[in-house]
């Protein structure tokens, strides 16, 4: 969410900015929301001024009453009266224009940091040739790995869709066990070795929650969500004010109502994030680093046709969640530090991999910047994403209303967030069966993963 104040204050930025994110008619939306700003705060001036007037006229209605003057006394309160009905009217129509404004806002990305490339999309992206670590693994005819899996026995594809439709899967004996090793294991870098707190979160959000952390209202598609099903029939049976909601095409055909909807999430970053929304924060304690292994779930809306075999890009997932609160001056550096954490998983598995700074037209809607860390599928022959790693500055913070105190508790401002995964356990599986591969098929388990798997070495037929 952006700050009016310094949109005022410097329109020229507020443009630039929305520019480089690729809003060409970033000029048009600055006036936009400029006018809309300026009618609510003319409507505030009205309203104050009214309400100023009425007080004084309330004031002088028991002053013209000592004095019996009862005609002074009637035309005072018939103005107090007048006033009162125009300042609802004005308070309806504040509430109208402050939701409206709030809506433009909210649909609007967070600006790039000044650093941060310009660009289009991922062929923008510029290396951090610092954090580059490995080398390719010297192999012939790699195979790809649900070539592997499915050849393992360990990978079924067919009957996951039978069951759930496509981009689901069904990992059995050793592939499920390397699968939780894995998320194990990353929980422990994390937790002792980096000191994240681990955290078991609700896996469904409300509407407050998304929005918070930018889901929604831009990017509801792409969301999952779980709610009571409600027949028209049986809408007398039902409080009509609990949050119902319309559906026009129903199980059946019909149209039907849906209750109490909760969002599933599509990263441990919402419920993380929104673990202090609405707080005060004491500076002392920041930062604060959260954990989390949980399943993820997406619809994947724009994905029609991307990575349509394997486990690249699934509706139903697994991730290690990195999250941070801070203060201002604390962000930047943690965001590093959370890189270097991400990376350490991939150095200590001995995977190929480089970081990318996004550009401004591949950066996620809440992030002003953003690494990503792609691992190396001899497989696929490229690098593939296994992890990004935001600096959301404010932006997240405003909208949850999260904010921090000094040790005078005063109220400093709003608090930074950052995220990142660390790391897809789904991807690191992916990247383990391609790297570890053996011309017979099998799979090397990784030394710093044979504890977790009870002192396996070597996964095959």
């Amino acid at each position: 969410m952006h700050d009016i104040k310094a949109i005022r204050d410097d329109a020229g930025a507020f443009i630039a900015g929305l520019k480089r994110r690729g809003h060409a008619d970033a000029d048009a939306i600055a006036a936009d929301v400029l006018a809309r700003d300026k009618e609510l705060r003319e409507l505030l001036t009205r309203l104050q001024t009214a309400q100023a007037r009425r007080n004084e006229a309330s004031k002088l209605i028991g002053q013209a009453k000592a004095k019996k003057d009862e005609a002074q006394a009637s035309a005072l309160m018939a103005e107090v009266a007048g006033l009162k009905d125009e300042i609802q009217k004005g308070e309806e129509l504040e509430r109208e224009l402050k939701k409206a404004l709030d809506d433009v806002l909210a649909a609007l990305p967070n600006l790039p940091e000044v650093g941060v490339p310009d660009g289009a999309d991922e062929h923008a992206n510029v290396e951090v040739k610092a954090r580059a670590f490995g080398a390719r693994p010297t192999m012939n005819s790699a195979r790809e790995h649900f070539d592997l899996g499915e050849a393992l026995g360990l990978m079924d594809f067919e009957r996951a869709a039978k069951v759930s439709g496509a981009r689901f899967v069904y990992l059995k004996g050793s592939l499920a066990k390397l699968e939780r090793a894995l998320g194990a294991f990353m929980l422990d870098l994390h937790t002792e070795n980096f000191g994240y707190t681990e955290v078991s979160p609700p896996l469904m959000v409300r509407d407050a929650s998304a929005f918070g952390t930018g889901q929604l209202p831009k990017f509801e598609e792409d969301l999952f969500f779980a709610a009571k099903i409600v027949s028209p029939n049986d809408l007398e049976d039902v409080d009509t004010g609990a949050n119902l909601r319309l559906v026009k095409a129903g199980l059946d055909g019909d149209s039907y109502y849906i209750q109490d909807r909760l969002w599933l999430i599509p990263t441990a970053e919402v419920p993380l994030t929104n673990y202090v929304n609405g707080e005060i924060l004491d500076d002392a304690a920041l930062p604060i680093r959260f954990t989390a292994y949980t399943p993820c779930f997406r619809a994947e809306a724009g994905a029609a046709g991307k990575d349509t075999r394997g486990m690249i890009r699934m509706h139903q997932f697994s991730k290690v969640e990195l999250v941070s609160i801070t203060t201002p001056e604390q962000s930047e550096a943690e965001h590093e530090r959370m890189t270097d954490c991400a990376q350490e998983v991939l150095k200590r598995l001995d995977l190929h991999h480089r970081v990318m700074t996004l550009c401004t037209g591949d950066m996620g809607f809440s992030a002003k910047k953003t690494y990503d860390i792609e691992v190396w599928l001899p497989g696929q022959g490229r690098f593939r994403e296994i992890s990004s790693c935001s600096n959301c500055g404010e932006f997240q913070a405003r909208r949850m209303q999260t904010r921090y105190r000094g040790k005078d508790g005063k109220v400093k401002g709003h608090v930074h967030t950052l995220n990142g995964s660390g790391l897809a356990v789904g991807r690191t599986l992916i990247a383990i069966l391609e790297n570890y591969q053996e011309p017979d098929g099998s799979i090397r388990i990784p030394e710093a993963l044979r504890s977790y798997m009870g002192g396996l070495e070597k996964i095959e037929k």
